[in-house]
């Protein structure tokens, strides 16, 4: 069984990309294509990155703007079929209900507090925090809008977990093996923590991509989640 890691496949051109997703795809269940990707190619990765590949597909935009706008961006990119698709959850809810409602067949996924802010850089942007509060606040709102996922750090998933109910997919970035470099997130867990904390699906980068061999390093941690006995009932994505 593939492990419940979505792979974000930030790669530096089409044909990285293509590799590193056919190195990671028989360890992990999906592979995450980012903003700066999409924008560099179009909908030609996506179609590069599936190939043969049996994996779902995360697409990751962050769409934020109006609701007519965001409509029309979610119903253009669901012609390609991804399982998952991100919108801001600060957009509000009448923008999250125009995704949800021009992609039927997607999941939408509201991004709660990005993972690179702590306490200190959410004030500094005018949100009321603690990050833990306005995470709540966010996803309470995104998931009575009509949105079927969150993102959120790990450190929030049991909490959300306790508001939202067991039928809401929980994503949770930030997940960094023992001992990895943390990089540009404040708030990281282990990938066996984030799920022993009710995650469904990590996002994990650099730790994968960066290594001399993305499929050594994609099966260790699909390993680790295994002897941790962890995972087991994570539901599909």
């Amino acid at each position: 069984m593939a492990a419940p890691i979505a792979v974000a496949i930030d790669a530096p051109d089409i044909e990285t990309a293509a590799r590193w997703a056919s190195a990671v795809a028989p360890h992990v269940s999906t592979v995450k294509v980012g903003l700066e990707l999409y924008l560099r190619y179009g909908p030609d990765v996506i179609t590069t990155i599936r190939g043969g590949n049996r994996v779902s597909l995360f697409l990751d935009l962050k769409l934020h703007d109006i609701p007519a706008t965001v409509s029309g961006a979610a119903r253009a990119v669901a012609r390609l079929r991804p399982s998952l698709l991100t919108v801001h959850a600060a957009g509000g809810a009448d923008m999250i209900r125009a995704a949800v409602d021009a992609a039927p067949e997607t999941r939408i996924a509201a991004v709660t507090v990005l993972t690179s802010l702590d306490d200190a850089a959410l004030e500094r942007t005018g949100v009321r925090g603690p990050a833990s509060d306005a995470v709540r606040r966010l996803a309470v709102l995104a998931v009575e809008a009509g949105a079927r996922a969150l993102v959120c750090s790990p450190h929030e998933v049991a909490s959300l977990r306790a508001e939202v109910g067991p039928d809401i997919t929980m994503i949770t970035p930030g997940v960094r093996p023992a001992g990895a470099d943390r990089g540009d997130q404040a708030r990281v867990a282990t990938p066996e923590e984030a799920l022993a904390a009710g995650a469904d699906l990590l996002v994990v980068g650099r730790p994968i991509t960066r290594a001399a061999d993305p499929g050594a390093a994609a099966a260790s941690i699909a390993a680790a989640l295994r002897r941790a006995g962890a995972g087991t009932g994570t539901r599909s994505v």
